[in-house]
């Protein structure tokens, strides 16, 4: 027996829709809408949920502010600088804006707020730390690289030579460039140091045998730290002896 086909279009007349297939479909057609409008709701659902609980609830919320890397600013200083009151909600804190408030402190260098999920909020200091000693009416003052005063001594520590600058020494290009070259030498050598004369354009070490340091302006310090290291290997310091660095490729010993 043969089979008819569709008009020679090469599909059986099994294979075409009946009535009641179509009426499927339709019906399915119709009941599409209904599914998406309750996926739709269902989804605003959750995301009201999820917002309430950020934003309204009381359960996340700022229940305790953790600090650390203080060791001169008393964690109250620092909370109090924060200004954030507990029980606002972890998602409104402004960490940025919160951040920069802490570093307000006149000992902070750097303050990062992050949020610790479920209640806490962290705030991580880094604080200044002495580089130098200034001489000052009673003793000497101890500043970092910006020249911020970070605590006083009867006598400059080893690791903070002596520097004389011109001018004010908080915020002196001076003290910076003085910094720049302590950073970069061995901190062995720094307490062979007896004075640093600087400027932003010229830097001289005064040692404590006697010798001095022609450095130059604080550029090519990482160079000038390995020649010197080099130089005084070679011609051991002494009373009247100059080692100029400020050209590291042509430095000489006088």
């Amino acid at each position: 027996m043969t089979k008819k086909s569709d008009g020679g279009n090469g599909r059986d007349a099994s294979d075409q829709p009946t009535s009641g297939d179509a009426a499927t479909v339709s019906a399915r057609r119709r009941s599409n809408p209904w599914k998406l409008a309750f996926v739709l709701l269902l989804t605003v659902g959750v995301l009201a949920a999820v917002v309430w609980i950020l934003l309204g609830s009381r359960l996340l919320v700022v229940r305790d502010i953790e600090v650390s890397g203080t060791d001169r600013i008393p964690e109250a200083d620092v909370v109090d600088a924060v200004a954030v009151e507990q029980g606002t909600p972890l998602a409104r804190v402004d960490t940025d804006a919160a951040s920069e408030r802490a570093e307000e402190l006149r000992l902070a260098e750097e303050v990062v707020v992050r949020r610790g999920w479920p209640t806490h909020l962290r705030v991580e200091v880094t604080e200044r730390e002495p580089v130098l000693s200034v001489r000052a009416d009673d003793g000497y003052q101890l500043v970092d690289a910006d020249g911020v005063r970070i605590e006083d001594a009867d006598d400059p520590p080893s690791e903070s030579p002596l520097v004389t600058v011109r001018g004010e020494i908080e915020g002196n290009t001076g003290v910076a460039a003085a910094a720049a070259v302590t950073g970069a030498l061995p901190e062995d050598f720094l307490s062979e140091i007896r004075t640093i004369d600087a400027t932003e354009e010229r830097i001289e070490l005064d040692l404590a045998s006697g010798a001095r340091v022609v450095w130059g302006s604080a550029e090519g310090n990482t160079d000038k730290a390995r020649v010197l290291a080099a130089l005084t290997e070679e011609h051991p310091a002494e009373p009247e002896l100059e080692y100029d660095v400020s050209a590291p490729d042509v430095a000489v010993v006088r």
